[in-house]
């Protein structure tokens, strides 16, 4: 799927707004768009009348070889990140092959990355809501976290805050996740995938 090269990408943190979320495991998606936006200099803003805070910026080389990119952390609750993704996709004229969602992953090892484009939603509610909202041809960066231990709630292991012992890497993880975000803007996912999928 081609797109015109001077389209802006749309990077998409998936997480819940307040501060009780966090440092919740569902908030990666978060986390790893608050260290692009640090990156890019940028702070995140309300976007209009979408749900949603925006950062505006380049990635990539200076001057016109960086890629125009839109970050932005959806203020609906997981569950209804659709919506605001879509307003801002029709906002900001994003193909939809250039939108990235940055999500936690059950079915992967903690701290692993996967790139894809495309795909099932695997339970994830985010990207149910995105899906439904806009097709599902879309990039996926995806964070694992592991599955809940023992009899554990689904529901309640990804809304419990990383452990300890997680959080010990976490930064680590979270920036390089950061890395993939930026090497599959400026070099394409085959590329990405290469080098950031453990």
């Amino acid at each position: 799927m081609t797109t015109p090269d001077n389209a802006p990408w749309l990077i998409v943190g998936l997480g819940n707004p307040g501060p009780e979320y966090a440092m919740n495991r569902h908030n990666v998606g978060f986390m790893v768009a608050d260290l692009l936006a640090d990156r890019m200099g940028g702070r995140f803003k309300r976007a209009g009348k979408a749900q949603a805070q925006v950062v505006e910026g380049r990635i990539g080389p200076p001057g016109p070889a960086g890629r125009r990119v839109v970050l932005a952390k959806p203020m609906s609750y997981m569950n209804l990140s659709g919506g605001p993704v879509n307003a801002l996709r029709d906002f900001y004229k994003v193909p939809v092959a250039n939108i990235v969602a940055v999500h936690d992953e059950l079915d992967i090892d903690y701290g692993v990355l996967r790139l894809k484009l495309g795909g099932g939603d695997n339970g994830h509610n985010g990207l149910k809501s995105m899906t439904k909202a806009m097709g599902a041809d879309y990039h996926r960066v995806r964070f694992g976290i592991g599955r809940p231990p023992g009899r554990m709630q689904v529901a309640d292991f990804v809304l419990k805050d990383f452990s300890s012992a997680e959080r010990k890497e976490l930064d680590y993880f979270v920036d390089r996740a950061a890395d993939a975000v930026e090497c599959l803007v400026t070099e394409g996912l085959e590329r990405a995938q290469s080098s950031y999928n453990s």
